[in-house]
């Protein structure tokens, strides 16, 4: 009989930790190879997680609600294999009674763990990012940002991650309770010829300015708690305000021609493959095109280095019947026709308004569009996704009259246009840079080639 750790598995590009939602498995049930054991949400999707052995659950090591960084064990299972591990008999020994001597150093040993467990940066870190993660953690536990500038970060440019402030409360909490145990679990006879051991130093106390107070309601309300990815989409959006400076330039494109051929190509589409003919696809098309002409847009940050992408894959925003967005990802789309582009597109947008979206699906975006025209928007501002550097929201296309240029002179007519807005981080894209971008995604659509088929 073997016990096997079962992990926490990668399940997509740039993922590092799920959220347990539920066990569909409880200690003792009987598992088969590659059946589901726990459900894991992932980044705004719920994603089974199959067992890699057959067995039967010994032990559950986390519970529902937990957050488990990827790789870290989850469970343990018991095979029929063979149990290669073999306990050492000095490590079940009893440890043997300290004498009168070592007492004392065990004392200053553990006052010395005591005052190292609560680490601090010499000097304050001014100035340093912080997520709202941490923010929302250092400010339920009392944690004033004067302190918390002292808190050392393992994260990129010495960001604190919600590893390392969790820490710092854990020891912060619990070091001075360990070291007064280990005072007090000493014989009494050391005790005698033993010098007092230090007293701790007092926890920090939570200044008053640090503690949001509870909000108070009047009138006719309803309080409303944020769903989990309500909860994701929030904290995301605002951890991008607070990296990209967002500039946002706008253009307006004159569709007339694609509206046109989509009239004359969307009926014997949808007989043929039985799918509806967008205009997101053809949207797309230009996007990738425009991408292609200016690669410095398809790019992400890395502290102080650009990170320019060969991959070119373009990032949905979908709607769930939920009302919250969800954003797939279309790999290698300039390696797709329109035709590539419509089945890619129908498909990832069923499958999300469904929940059935992999992982894989929602990672590795580089450039992102949304359709705000399909909500009756004329235009919009769109967030960047970090940590991607730009964005592109698509507005309603609406009839305008407009001159229209013909050897016999000028002439008003009636046309269909639309709004191109274009958002981008102004730290690695500028504005001449980020304005030829949406105006050439603009000239691609203005110039669309009415006589290809589809």
């Amino acid at each position: 009989m073997a016990l096997v750790e079962m992990v926490m598995p990668k399940m997509g590009e740039s993922i590092m930790e799920g959220t347990v939602l539920k066990w569909l498995k409880s200690v003792g049930d009987t598992i088969e190879q590659d059946e589901s054991v726990l459900e894991v949400a992932t980044d705004k999707v719920d994603t089974e997680v199959p067992a890699l052995e057959a067995g039967v659950l010994k032990e559950i090591l986390v519970q529902e609600g937990d957050v488990v960084a990827v790789g870290a064990p989850i469970a343990i299972i018991s095979t029929n294999g063979e149990d290669t591990g073999s306990s050492d008999p000095a490590t079940t020994e009893a440890p043997a009674t300290a004498t009168e001597e070592e007492i004392p150093q065990q004392t200053v040993a553990a006052s010395a763990q005591t005052e190292s467990a609560v680490a601090k940066l010499d000097q304050p870190a001014s100035g340093r990012f912080y997520s709202p993660l941490v923010l929302n953690i250092a400010r339920e536990e009392g944690i004033s940002m004067q302190e918390l500038e002292y808190i050392p970060g393992t994260g990129k440019e010495g960001r604190v991650s919600k590893k390392d402030i969790m820490a710092y409360v854990d020891n912060r909490s619990e070091a001075p309770q360990q070291a007064t145990e280990q005072v007090n679990n000493a014989p009494q006879q050391a005790q005698t010829h033993a010098p007092a051991a230090p007293k701790p130093a007092a926890a920090p106390q939570p200044q008053a300015a640090s503690v949001k107070p509870a909000a108070s309601y009047s009138g006719n309300v309803e309080i409303i708690e944020m769903d989990r990815m309500r909860k994701m989409i929030a904290d995301r959006m605002v951890e991008s305000k607070q990296t990209s400076p967002h500039v946002t330039s706008f253009v307006e494109a004159d569709v007339t021609n694609i509206v046109n051929w989509r009239n004359k190509w969307k009926n014997e589409y949808k007989k043929r493959e039985g799918e509806n003919l967008t205009f997101t696809p053809i949207m797309i098309e230009a996007v990738v095109k425009a991408i292609k002409d200016f690669p410095m847009i398809n790019v992400s940050v890395d502290g102080n280095r650009i990170i320019r992408h060969k991959d070119i894959n373009v990032g949905m925003a979908v709607a769930l019947p939920s009302g919250n967005l969800i954003v797939p990802n279309i790999k290698n789309a300039d390696q797709m026709n329109l035709n590539g582009l419509t089945k890619k597109v129908n498909d990832l947008a069923n499958r999300g308004r469904i929940n059935k979206l992999t992982p894989d699906d929602l990672s590795g975006g580089t450039y992102t569009v949304s359709n705000v025209g399909s909500f009756g928007n004329v235009m919009g501002t769109p967030i960047i996704m970090q940590p991607q550097v730009a964005i592109m929201a698509l507005g309603a296309i609406t009839k305008k009259p407009a001159v229209i240029e013909t050897p016999q002179g000028d002439l008003i007519g009636i046309r269909h246009f639309m709004f191109l807005s274009h958002s981008y981080d102004h730290r690695v894209v500028d504005g001449s840079l980020g304005g030829m971008f949406v105006r050439r995604v603009a000239d691609y659509l203005e110039n669309f080639d009415v006589d290809q088929t589809i």
